[in-house]
């Protein structure tokens, strides 16, 4: 995909206004009173952060550590077959497999959930906390970092949102044992570092 140097500079610049865009949910910006002022300067993820709905927000005072928007990736599904029927679903969870780009070079994102970096390979997992659906789309999610490998770009992340999915959705086509399906998605990744 970035096999042209035009392509390679429109990829970075489209990171640099995701970077852009992940320090403007992580702070906002409006008129107050200087007590309004100190009280959100301590709060880096206002509660009222228009961009990541309420339920999959991290917690207050989370500032972001780097945000990565996925280049290509899949969701890849598995086919469940009920005990004694012949066709089954594509109703399992999904694996993800998919190369990001953002603020801190390339990351790998694999099954686990896990993250990791290309540039100082720093590696974590996460679980899902909360999630949001969206129409026709995989959810956006809240994941809280549940480990963490080496001291790189991602060693101080502690939660991870997945915003702005596009794709990604099971087929809802009859299936027989075995059969895979790898489905593309496109997602923003925000990495926080939740205060102690």
């Amino acid at each position: 995909m970035f096999r042209t140097r035009r392509s390679r500079i429109r990829a970075l610049a489209l990171t640099g206004s995701l970077a852009v865009a992940a320090g403007t949910v992580g702070t906002v910006t409006y008129n107050a009173s200087a007590a309004e002022t100190t009280a959100s300067a301590t709060n880096a993820v206002a509660p009222a952060a228009p961009a990541i709905p309420k339920e999959i927000r991290p917690p207050a005072g989370s500032r972001p550590v780097g945000a990565y928007v996925v280049v290509t990736g899949t969701q890849n599904y598995t086919c469940v077959v009920p005990a004694g029927a012949t066709q089954g679903g594509y109703t399992g969870a999904s694996v993800p497999e998919a190369q990001l780009l953002g603020t801190g070079g390339r990351l790998h994102h694999f099954a686990g959930p896990s993250w990791q970096s290309l540039r100082d390979g720093s590696l974590v997992t996460a679980t899902k906390v909360a999630a949001t659906p969206r129409t026709g789309t995989i959810p956006e999610l809240l994941l809280k970092v549940a480990s963490h490998t080496g001291e790189g770009i991602l060693g101080r992340a502690d939660y991870i949102n997945r915003l702005y999915t596009s794709g990604g959705v099971a087929p809802a086509t009859a299936c027989t044992t075995g059969q895979t399906v790898d489905v593309p998605y496109q997602a923003l990744y925000v990495f926080w570092d939740a205060p102690a």
